[in-house]
């Protein structure tokens, strides 16, 4: 009788040490619910809030208050993490239980936010020589880095919304100046954000001169830079992009908050905070123009696998703006980026097997590089 080959261990990555961490939760439920459990074993890997790994029994999916369904995160043992390549695996090793080891042989980071989504855990992966979901260290950290990222697609040719970015040292020294200047050059009202946080966190938009201190403070809380943007009367539009060298973007999809604006609480604690509005209504020949850019502005900022751009549309004039650019997008089963690929054709499921063979592309062409030279 022939035997039955070995399943690929997927270690689904979720929780972290970011504001997004319930978000990663809901988003790691779902991915875990999609898997093809007859092609795959899944292999839970949570990191809680201080940045321990800890590798699950097995995945247990729960109820949660704000999220409705989410990845249980235990924290059992002591285990640490081989950062060196070991046969392209990722090996970790717990303390205690008598050295318990566990490989998995493609990592699914389904973390958003700080040190999942900005080229640190990337990094980490490139040094254990393992293949795993999502954009490289560049793409990863670039895509995070609102400030440099604006600058690169400027530089691509690409319209992004005029802004100003701000660091510690330098608000504690000029306040009044900074002021000042910001409301010289980009009018009232603003949008203060920090400059590497997702999910709209620390974000507050400024209406009046007297809320601007309060806002830039509060940002600060999140980041060392603050990016003080000019405020768009728009339209919030989405394109998913997909692939590694030619990457292909999905129809267009509308966010339309009940809010002020798409903050935190719209995107996740009101039930009622947003409507998601697939495919969006725009003309034609403007919808297939920004779907050039997304995949535009995708390759300008080195990513690959996957993002999601983000663009405002001016509601008086039709003009747009790349306004971000997600490279570990939520991942909830009501998530745009899913929803987006399902509307233009391809199924949650079918999608999630696409993301892990772009994966397996892209380290296959990464082992076939030198890495001496004589």
């Amino acid at each position: 009788m022939q035997q039955q080959s070995a399943k690929v261990k997927i270690g689904v990555l979720y929780g972290g040490r970011s504001g997004e961490h319930d978000v990663s939760l809901c988003s790691a439920a779902s991915v875990v619910s999609a898997l093809n459990g007859s092609k795959y074993e899944i292999v839970a890997i949570g990191i809680d809030r201080d940045g321990k790994w800890y590798v699950q029994d097995k995945p247990e999916i729960v109820g949660h208050k704000d999220f409705g369904q989410v990845l249980s995160l235990k924290k059992r043992g002591s285990w640490l993490v081989n950062h060196f390549e070991e046969g392209n695996q990722l090996i970790l090793y717990n303390m205690e239980n008598g050295g318990e080891k566990v490989a998995v042989d493609i990592v699914f980071p389904v973390l958003h936010g700080t040190f999942g989504e900005d080229g640190t855990l990337q990094g980490l992966l490139e040094l254990a020589m393992v293949p795993y979901v999502g954009a490289d260290v560049i793409g990863s950290a670039v895509g995070m880095d609102k400030d440099v990222a604006k600058r690169l697609l400027h530089e691509a040719g690409i319209p992004v919304v005029p802004s100003l970015t701000i660091n510690q040292q330098q608000w504690r020294n000029n306040r009044k100046s900074i002021i000042e200047s910001a409301i010289d050059k980009l009018g009232l009202p603003l949008f203060v954000k920090p400059v590497c946080t997702g999910s709209s966190v620390g974000v507050n938009k400024v209406k009046e001169k007297v809320s601007f201190p309060e806002a830039m403070d509060f940002a600060l809380q999140f980041d060392t830079r603050v990016i003080i943007e000019r405020a768009i009367d728009c339209r919030e539009i989405e394109c998913a992009v997909l692939g590694n060298e030619n990457p292909e973007a999905s129809i267009l999809g509308e966010i339309i908050s009940s809010h002020e604006f798409y903050s935190y609480e719209a995107k996740y604690i009101d039930p009622k905070g947003a409507i998601p509005k697939i495919p969006a209504q725009i003309e034609p020949s403007l919808a297939d123009l920004i779907r050039k850019i997304a995949v535009a502005g995708y390759l300008a900022l080195g990513c690959s696998s996957m993002a999601r751009v983000d663009f405002f549309l001016d509601k008086k004039t039709n003009e747009f703006y790349l306004n971000e650019i997600n490279t570990l997008p939520g991942f909830t089963s009501i998530s745009m980026y899913p929803k987006l690929w399902e509307a233009t054709g391809l199924k949650y499921s079918e999608l999630l097997e696409k993301l892990i063979i772009l994966a397996q592309d892209r380290h296959k062409k990464k082992l076939a590089i030198k890495t001496e030279f004589s």
